[in-house]
């Protein structure tokens, strides 16, 4: 689980160098699972999820440590939360995840 921490940390540190303003503004979570079922606009199994600010919330990202690193089996668990970070970024900021990090889906 610590190590899974040190990736999210990792990656929001890269992510900080271009978006560190926007960033800055949102949370980010680990959990182990998702407390529901997809909504039906979420293709597959549930990687992370992004809220967005609401009621005096500020906007958040929350990832799920299980179902990334079952998906990750045999890859780069880190490169997994990477994406997943970029993925859920881009989508609070309304952005195509290429925009967010030039790097996205390659290893």
């Amino acid at each position: 689980m610590e190590v899974f921490d040190d990736y999210v940390k990792a990656g929001i540190a890269r992510l900080s160098l271009r978006w560190g303003r926007q960033l800055g503004a949102i949370e980010v979570a680990v959990e182990d699972v998702p407390q529901s079922d997809g909504a039906p606009w979420e293709d597959g199994v549930v990687l992370g999820r992004a809220f967005p600010a609401s009621h005096g919330l500020p906007a958040r990202i929350v990832l799920y440590r299980r179902p990334i690193e079952y998906r990750s089996e045999g890859g780069s668990v880190g490169v997994a939360v990477l994406d997943v970070l970029v993925e859920e970024l881009a989508h609070l900021l309304g952005r195509s995840p290429t925009e967010i990090d030039p790097g996205y889906g390659h290893p």
